[in-house]
């Protein structure tokens, strides 16, 4: 007989580290009580975050595990979500937890965005699956905020922000996935009210139906070619298109399939077939003078997208670390090395084995590192916002820091998010690979975090062949400035500097092969360019996660000096120390080695006969 499966929390997070980060390492007390955040002040954050730690653990997290074991169905062609999902839906719009960081004119609290970056890990950590949910209606929304008429913004914004309504954004087709541009969803004008007929089918639609929205309406963007318009992305519009009018009678939008999953059970991913019966009605965001820019307003939502999976492959990773020192802690299993002849030594945790504290620390270092990144990135954001209109020239240099890092926090965040939840599985050992503990849903969920949103290759292109050049190259040059200006003041520190040399050469070696990458495409070699630029983005990442890293040990051995023996921020602090020196002594110098790998132009990959790679 098969055990019961109880709705029980398995959430588990760090909230010493998220207020480090906000208040000792990024220092967001200096935005707080200004213009635009001040109603925020530090004891505000610290009580937001604890709070909503505590609601997560309460309403979506118990959901978790069963929302998994049951999944979604489609009954009378409309999607029903697992049991318990509807009412955490009533219960997150009642508390208020999505609004926060929405702008107070639209009813929100205007919060920080380093804020609510932590509490997106907070809730998509505890339920990842139901969590996508309201954060696809709240992208949708802040899209046609962005590029929406005033009429838009009345219309649609306070349903879509307070949870009367859902939303999605509809790119994917059956023969156009990465390859957006060769869409054939179209769009045909009808009437005078500026509405127009969209037909075409969308797949792999997250949230493209649901039960939990107040009035039972979503909002979905729809990329769509108006007739006559331009081949490629250059002639997509983005269209507004209600499941629902405003008649309340159906608007032709049909769930035809749900897609069987690995993981993320709980969120629906639906086939949607839109004007089936040729009734389906869409208006262009922003207008008919708006059309065919649809593509510049969707990247805004896929940016925020993207920034959100990389969050979300923080909340993962870090509840895997944290359930696996528990049970680490726990677990008796063998001896100590020290007594491994004699069979008679008391067994002890297998936190006490040496290979076992390996994965920990490696774990433990990856997972500070990704939401230091994560963090860095709001934290610009921030900075941007705050400055903009009084110091453009440094609010541009904080944007562009966000647009370089945009890749860098969706790709290499996703990627370590699989990793450590592979490696937590490995510390449990048989026990990982049962649904008695939560680490392989997390292993499952989090391997469509490297493939959504643009796949992680996508994310390196985009950085590779956009983001090294943007601004003129100013962006990567400040980035590497700042980098460069750490090493120099801290390579002689009497604890860290050999780490910080090993920063200060994988700065050298991510340097040199950017200019590289550079050569290749003015002397005509680019084809070589999507052979090595995956390995590019982990080399970047990788620099810049260990800085990050560093200068939060730089903080933390200045921090200990003060504490009181016995106080609980000794240990913290001391394992703040160990993370970043296990990171540079076995991460960094990697970042040398990926750099010769890529200089020796290997083209084997590119010059094997497709016939070649099996021949059964």
């Amino acid at each position: 007989m098969s055990k019961p499966i109880q709705t029980i929390n398995r959430y588990k997070a760090d909230l010493r580290e998220m207020m480090f980060l906000l208040f000792e390492q990024f220092e967001v007390q200096n935005l707080l009580g200004k213009e635009p955040f001040e109603p925020w002040g530090e004891e505000e954050i610290r009580t937001t975050l604890n709070e909503c730690y505590r609601w997560v653990k309460e309403v979506p997290g118990p959901l978790n595990v069963t929302g998994d074991i049951e999944g979604c169905k489609i009954e009378n062609g409309r999607v029903v979500t697992p049991k318990g999902f509807k009412e955490a839906w009533k219960k997150l719009f009642e508390a208020g937890w999505k609004s926060i960081g929405v702008k107070p004119e639209h009813g929100g609290g205007g919060a920080p965005q380093s804020l609510r970056v932590l509490m997106e890990e907070l809730q998509s950590g505890a339920n990842t699956a139901f969590n996508m949910y309201p954060g696809l209606a709240f992208g949708a929304a802040e899209v046609i905020e962005a590029f929406g008429t005033h009429a838009q913004h009345e219309k649609y914004l306070p349903p879509m922000f307070d949870g009367r309504w859902g939303g999605t954004m509809c790119l994917t087709e059956p023969h156009a996935g990465s390859d957006v541009g060769s869409s054939s969803t179209t769009a045909h004008k009808e009437g005078t009210d500026g509405g127009y007929k969209i037909k075409g089918t969308k797949i792999y639609i997250s949230g493209g139906d649901h039960d939990l929205s107040f009035e039972d309406n979503i909002i979905h963007l729809v990329l769509a070619r108006v007739q006559g318009a331009p081949a490629g992305t250059k002639g997509l519009t983005l269209f507004i298109v209600p499941r629902v009018r405003e008649d309340g009678t159906s608007n032709d939008v049909q769930v035809t399939s749900l897609e069987h999953k690995m993981g993320i059970n709980g969120s629906a991913t639906c086939v949607i077939n839109f004007g089936d019966n040729d009734s389906c009605i869409g208006y262009p965001v922003g207008g008919e003078e708006q059309l065919n820019r649809g593509m510049p307003q969707m990247f805004k939502m896929m940016n925020m997208a993207r920034i959100a999976v990389g969050i979300q492959g923080v909340a993962l990773a870090s509840s895997a670390y944290l359930n696996a020192l528990d049970y680490a802690k726990e677990r008796k299993q063998g001896s100590s090395i020290t007594h491994w002849k004699d069979a008679t030594a008391p067994r002890v945790a297998i936190i006490e084995h040496a290979d076992v504290r390996r994965m920990l620390l490696d774990m433990k270092a990856r997972v500070e590192g990704i939401r230091a990144l994560a963090v860095k990135l709001s934290d610009h954001q921030d900075r941007a916002t705050a400055l903009a209109g009084k110091d453009d020239k440094l609010a541009a240099y904080h944007q562009g820091q966000v647009d370089l890092l945009v890749p860098l926090v969706k790709a290499y965040g996703s990627d370590q998010a699989f990793r450590v939840c592979e490696t937590a599985i490995q510390v449990y050992g048989g026990a990982g690979y049962t649904r008695d503990y939560p680490v392989e849903q997390y292993a499952r969920d989090a391997k469509i975090f490297s493939i959504y949103e643009g796949t992680n290759h996508i994310q390196s292109m985009d950085l590779v062949g956009r983001k090294l050049g943007q601004a003129g190259g100013a962006n990567v040059q400040a980035f590497a400035g700042d980098i460069a200006k750490f090493v120099a003041a801290h390579s002689e520190h009497p604890t860290l500097g050999p780490s910080v040399k090993k920063l200060g050469e994988a700065q050298n070696a991510v340097t040199g092969t950017a200019m590289q990458l550079l050569t290749w495409f003015s002397t005509g070699n680019v084809g070589i360019v999507p052979l090595v630029s995956t390995r590019f983005l982990e080399m970047m990442s990788e620099l810049c996660v260990g800085w990050l890293l560093l200068q939060a040990a730089v903080i933390a051995e200045e921090k200990k000096k003060g504490v009181a023996e016995g106080h609980p921020d000794v240990a913290f602090y001391t394992g703040k120390l160990h993370s970043a020196v296990y990171y540079a002594s076995n991460v960094l110098p990697s970042v040398k080695e990926k750099a010769s790998i890529l200089a020796a132009e290997d083209r084997s990959a590119l010059e094997i006969p497709a016939e070649a790679f099996a021949t059964a």
